[in-house]
């Protein structure tokens, strides 16, 4: 997950959800407090906090690198299946779901917490508790995720609640780099198309809703040539000249600072010896914006740099044509938004307001990416506690009333499920 720019006070945005969301009323969260069954799983989120810390360790220490989310994904199904959830089952993706049903199918709340994380095959993912802090690669993004997750199965199972809309939890695929939100494409084009009416996200730590889903396009740029001796062929033009003129232009690019839009290359490698002209050369290039058209005008910008490098190389040697650049798109994530006066943004600020918990607005690249541009409504909100450097092999969790996230989490569930 990537959060972005947190801020107490609301923000003017313009309003993203349909017919759908204005059926929620943010109204109807007071009287949940009356409910005895409510009020027991408020309270079973907390006392139950143990068990999600020790889940959330069990979680982390299967490794799920991108595209490898299988093993994580079977424990997640098993613990969906131990704790009452109907129709477990794996769709097409690898997304994990399982169902607890409502006095009607409708509305359908889907909650999902992604199983991958940034960290590649081979890496050690054990977790080392120090008191309250929790060191191990994903242990908070997005095993806490994950943890709580099942904490509100837990805690509503315990306690006997109904609902009258279905809630269908997913432990999902592909949220993090490459992965292109490929988890939530297949959920909302496929195995649930058309049938969810609001869905949370639940990622990231602290307390906060992301109402802003930050856009990216992301490139694999190859550059080729002939390729020949370092001494005997030079004069040869090099692909590996090609993408450093690429790269040195894509840095002198100028973006807007509000909108937020950003660009980076990422990755860069080629070559097959210091003494050879190589014959190929690739980089990575990640442009982001929340909004639509400085995105687009972003990429133009990237792609004219691109094909500006490769004129200047070939031109630089007088040998037109030699260099070659092949552009592939390998990250497409849609930019959106809602409104926070959207009854789903409201509904979760009348949970946190009835949990009397501070909650922060903000924007980043989420699952929740998918059903924003979508119109269907959706957030992301915080899993409690506080994160410290996610996405490093120094990530670390502290876990001082994370319980709070768990509440919030279970609160907001059974809220929208109405």
């Amino acid at each position: 997950m990537d959060i972005y720019r947190f801020a107490a006070a609301a923000v003017s945005l313009a309003l993203c959800c349909g017919s759908a969301a204005r059926a929620q009323q943010p109204s109807a969260v007071p009287p949940l407090l009356q409910d005895r069954a409510v009020l027991a799983a408020i309270a079973a989120a907390k006392t139950t906090e143990p068990q999600t810390i020790a889940d959330q360790i069990r979680f982390c220490e299967v490794p799920a690198p991108p595209f490898s989310e299988g093993a994580r994904g079977e424990l997640l199904k098993a613990e969906f299946a131990r704790l009452g959830l109907q129709n477990v089952r794996v769709d097409r993706a690898g997304n994990v779901l399982g169902d607890r049903p409502g006095a009607s199918e409708r509305p359908r709340v889907a909650v999902a917490a992604h199983l991958d994380t940034v960290f590649p095959e081979g890496t050690d993912v054990r977790v080392r508790r120090d008191g309250a802090i929790l060191r191990g690669p994903g242990i908070g993004d997005d095993c806490r995720g994950l943890a709580v997750l099942v904490g509100v199965v837990r805690a509503m199972k315990q306690s006997g609640v109904q609902t009258p809309g279905t809630v269908t939890f997913v432990a999902n695929v592909g949220e993090e780099g490459l992965g292109d939100l490929r988890g939530m494409k297949a959920l909302f084009g496929e195995t649930l198309k058309d049938q969810i009416d609001r869905f949370v996200s639940v990622d990231g730590t602290g307390l906060h809703i992301t109402i802003v889903s930050v856009g990216s396009h992301r490139y694999r740029v190859t550059f080729k040539g002939p390729g020949g001796h370092s001494y005997g062929s030079f004069g040869l033009a090099s692909p590996i000249n090609a993408l450093g003129r690429a790269v040195s232009k894509i840095a002198e690019i100028q973006v807007p600072a509000d909108p937020r839009t950003t660009f980076n290359v990422g990755r860069i490698g080629g070559g097959t010896s210091v003494n050879a002209i190589a014959a190929d050369a690739w980089m990575e290039v990640d442009a982001r914006s929340p909004d639509v058209r400085a995105l687009a005008d972003l990429d133009v910008k990237i792609q004219k740099a691109i094909d500006a490098a490769v004129s200047e190389e070939n031109a630089r040697w007088g040998r037109p044509g030699v260099i070659t650049a092949t552009k592939e798109i390998v990250g497409d994530r849609p930019a959106g938004r809602v409104s926070e006066t959207a009854p789903i943004v409201q509904t979760a600020l009348a949970v946190a307001q009835a949990l009397n918990l501070r909650i922060t607005f903000g924007e980043g690249s989420t699952d929740a990416n998918i059903p924003m541009s979508l119109r269907i409504p959706a957030i992301t909100v915080g899993t409690g506690g506080h994160g410290i450097d996610a996405h490093a092999l120094t990530e670390a969790f502290d876990t001082t009333d994370a319980w709070k996230g768990t509440q919030n989490a279970l609160l907001l569930t059974i809220a929208l499920a109405r």
